[in-house]
C-alpha cells in the first residue's frame, strides 16, 4: 500500500477507537504548524497526513473499507469523498483554523485542550458529546490561563560593559517560540554570576496566559590587562627596565579616562599603586579603587655591552634569595 494509516498514527490494526483518537490528538498537537515555526511546511505536510489517516480510521464504515481495499477504498467501496465536497479535510478555507468531523467542528484550541494545553474552548469536546470524543464521559472544565515557561541562558559580557553599562546582543533558543534575538541591557556595575530578567521573552503562554521570561546569568569575559574583584579593578601595566629602575610617569587608561601614574624608582613586577575611587562606580554607592600592578618588560635581545653591564650590576647586588624558605 502507498500509505499505512495505522503506521501514520502509530497504532496497531487492532487499536480501539479511543486509542486512535488519543494517538491522533497527541501527534496533531506535536506537528501543528502553529507550534513549529522553524519548519512550517514540513509540519503542515505531516499534519495533513495525520488528519487524512484519522478521518478514515475514526469512522467504523470507512475503516472497514480501508482495511479491505487500502487507501483507494473510496474508488472500490463507493463511500464518496470522506472529507466532503470541498476536498479540504479541515472543513474550511483555512486548513489550520479549524475543521469539521461528523457534524462537529474542532480547532487548534481543541487539540491543545485534549491534553490539558488550554485554549479558548478548553471545555468543549471537539468530537461532540462528553469528555470522550467517541461518546460518554464528563465534560472537561476549562483550565486557567498558563504562563509560559522561563528560559535560562548564560551571556558573556565584556568587562568594560559590566563596569560602565551598555547592551550586548543575545540570541535565545526557545522550545516552542523558536529563536529570538534581542539587545540585552547591562546595568552599570553588574557582577559576575548576577542574573538579568528579560520579561516576556520566554516560552509562549497557553490558554491566553502571558509569556515566560528569559533569565540571563552574567559571565564576565576575560580582559588581557584588566581584572575585577567586586568594585575594585586591577590593571597589569607594562613598564620598561629603565622606568622600573629610575621611576617614570606613565599613562594608564581607566574607566574615567586616561590618568598619568607616577612609577616610583626601584619598582618591580608585582608592585601595586592604588588610585582611589577609580574602580567601579554605581550611583548612590561608594566607588571601588583601581590598582595599577607593574609588570617589568625586558628586551627580547641584548647586546654584548648590555650583558656586560648587567653582569657588573649583578655583582654589586646581595643575595636576593637569602631569606627564601619553605
Amino acid at each position: 500500500m502507498a500509505e499505512d494509516f495505522y503506521k501514520t498514527l502509530g497504532v496497531s490494526k487492532n487499536a480501539t477507537q479511543d486509542e486512535i483518537q488519543k494517538a491522533y490528538l497527541k501527534l496533531a498537537r506535536k506537528y501543528h504548524p502553529d507550534l513549529n515555526p522553524n519548519d512550517p511546511e514540513g509540519a503542515k505536510k505531516k499534519f495533513q497526513e495525520l488528519q487524512t489517516a484519522f478521518e478514515t480510521l475514526k469512522d467504523p464504515e470507512k475503516r472497514r473499507q480501508y482495511d479491505q481495499f487500502g487507501p483507494e477504498y473510496e474508488r472500490f467501496g463507493g463511500a464518496g469523498n470522506p472529507f466532503g465536497a470541498g476536498g479540504n479535510p479541515f472543513g474550511g478555507g483555512n486548513p489550520f483554523g479549524g475543521f469539521s468531523s461528523g457534524g462537529a467542528s474542532f480547532s487548534f484550541d481543541d487539540i491543545l485542550n485534549a491534553f490539558g494545553g488550554g485554549g479558548a474552548s478548553a471545555g468543549a469536546n471537539p468530537f461532540g458529546g462528553g469528555g470522550n470524543p467517541f461518546g460518554g464521559g464528563r465534560r472537561r472544565r476549562s483550565p486557567a490561563p498558563q504562563k509560559g515557561a522561563d528560559v535560562t541562558a548564560t551571556v558573556s559580557v565584556p568587562l568594560a560593559t559590566t563596569v560602565l553599562g551598555g547592551t550586548v546582543p543575545v540570541t535565545i533558543r526557545r522550545e516552542r517560540g523558536g529563536m529570538v534575538s534581542v539587545d540585552a541591557k547591562i546595568p552599570v556595575g553588574v557582577e559576575n554570576g548576577k542574573k538579568i530578567r528579560l520579561r516576556g521573552m520566554g516560552e509562549p503562554g497557553v490558554g491566553g496566559g502571558s509569556n515566560g521570561d528569559v533569565i540571563l546569568e552574567v559571565e564576565i569575559a576575560p580582559h588581557p590587562f584588566y581584572s575585577r574583584s567586586g568594585k575594585d579593578l586591577t590593571v597589569k601595566t607594562p613598564i620598561t627596565l629603565k622606568e622600573a629602575a629610575l621611576g617614570a610617569k606613565v599613562d594608564v587608561p581607566t574607566p574615567r579616562g586616561t590618568v598619568a601614574v607616577t612609577i616610583p624608582p626601584g619598582s618591580t613586577t608585582g608592585t601595586k599603586l592604588r588610585l582611589k575611587g577609580l574602580g567601579v562606580a554605581v550611583d548612590g554607592e561608594k566607588p571601588g579603587d583601581l590598582y595599577v600592578e607593574c609588570a617589568v618588560s625586558l628586551p627580547k635581545s641584548w647586546s654584548k655591552e648590555d650583558l656586560a653591564l648587567l653582569e657588573k650590576l649583578d655583582s654589586d647586588v646581595p643575595d636576593v634569595r637569602e631569606k627564601l624558605r619553605f
